[in-house]
């Protein structure tokens, strides 16, 4: 069988036909601009799925749509009660996407979607049990527990940038303080580099940039990391202290069998690899027991697609 996957983005939709073994076989495209409103943002996409359906060779393999979104989707009535980066609340998704195909509907958290898509055919491929970290502007989460999405009882599982992990700490974007975002994102990265900038215009990071502290990414802190800069290696040893601290508390909650790091601050490869898996082992609470393995993400932008399109797999084969 084949199935679709609908990955929602702020400033795109990618939509793809994939295959039972996760493999993209066909590939389209959309702008969100999602200031138009969900009715015009559905429109745009369901009619391209519509589109993408009839002229596909696969036509008739096709079992389902699968949507990944930034926010929450309620399967019991098919609504998105709300999705705050595209302005929607209350939106009858299941409903609308009737207009442009009687295929099943599934839909998921879009970190939720990534973590899955790494199961079935990704780095954690062949486990039960993993959790997959974005390091991005926040800190995404996607839980796979005994091979399914894990989203709790009322469907809020999995907001693991939002444990608060310094009491009393930074401000975040949701109104608590000291969330674990505020300090294991890229955004902590550029926040906590451009005050280093500002006390010191004669630092590296401030040459790095010419003096333009807008333009400082988690790139540039990474970048000077590799050059053995001594202020960039400092606040990079700041970011894995935060950033351990937390992965801490998930191999404590969950006890999973793989973690894996992804989004923006991973493409920094084995130096952040390697510098958490030296941090971890002081770190974990049970000393002389294993604990979570702790690798890289693999597959990037397709992974909202795939899994998008898997969570059509797994609902079916297991009805």
């Amino acid at each position: 069988m084949k199935y679709i996957g609908i990955d929602i983005g702020g400033t795109s939709v990618k939509i793809g036909v994939v295959d039972e073994a996760g493999h993209i076989l066909e590939r389209g495209r959309c702008k969100t601009l999602p200031e138009r409103g969900w009715e015009a943002v559905i429109h745009d996409f369901g009619s391209l799925c519509r589109d993408m359906i009839e002229k596909s060779q696969w036509k008739d393999e096709i079992a389902s749509i699968g949507i990944g979104l930034p926010g929450l989707y309620l399967p019991e009535t098919g609504m998105v009660p709300f999705c705050t980066n595209l302005y929607w609340h209350d939106v009858p998704l299941a409903a609308e996407m009737k207009k442009y195909s009687s295929l099943p509907l599934f839909a998921d958290n879009d970190a939720s979607v990534a973590a899955l898509a790494e199961y079935i055919s990704g780095t954690s491929m062949g486990t039960r049990s993993s959790i997959l970290i974005t390091l991005g502007t926040g800190v995404g989460a996607g839980i796979i527990m005994d091979g399914r999405i894990f989203t709790g009882h009322h469907r809020c599982a999995g907001e693991l940038g939002h444990m608060i992990t310094v009491a009393g700490g930074e401000l975040c974007t949701c109104g608590a303080r000291g969330c674990w975002e505020r300090y294991a994102s890229a955004t902590a990265l550029i926040r906590e580099g451009r005050k280093i900038a500002e006390a010191d215009p004669g630092c590296g990071i401030f040459r790095a940039v010419q003096g333009d502290l807008d333009a400082i990414e988690a790139r540039t802190i990474i970048d000077l990391v590799r050059e053995n800069d001594p202020d960039a290696c400092r606040l990079f040893d700041w970011y894995i202290e935060h950033l351990c601290a937390g992965l801490r508390n998930l191999i404590n909650a969950f006890d999973p069998e793989i973690i894996l790091l992804g989004g923006g601050v991973s493409a920094a490869g084995d130096l952040l690899l390697d510098r958490v898996r030296e941090r971890m082992p002081s770190m974990v609470f049970f000393k002389t027991m294993p604990y979570a393995r702790i690798e890289l993400a693999r597959l990037k932008n397709d992974a909202g697609i795939i899994g998008a399109a898997m969570l059509g797999k797994i609902e079916l084969e297991g009805a």
